[in-house]
């Protein structure tokens, strides 16, 4: 069988970025589909993470991910 890759492009309805990678579901209502960023953020938020915090989390992840060691 042959594999094929789709890549399904969205735009985030929370920060309006397109985004490619598996969406998140958002905790505010459990039903909208975010970008995986704005799910970090929405997680980092309820534990009372600060704005620049989150900044540098996902900064940390983005980096890890597109230079893993």
């Amino acid at each position: 069988m042959k594999e094929t890759n789709v890549t399904r492009m969205a735009v985030c309805p929370r920060c309006g970025r397109p985004y490619c990678e598996r969406p998140a579901l958002s905790r505010l209502d459990n039903e909208t589909l975010i970008c995986p960023d704005c799910g970090t953020r929405e997680a980092l938020e309820s534990i009372g993470v600060s704005v620049e915090e989150q900044d540098s989390i996902i900064e940390t992840i983005h980096r890890t991910m597109h230079n893993p060691r």
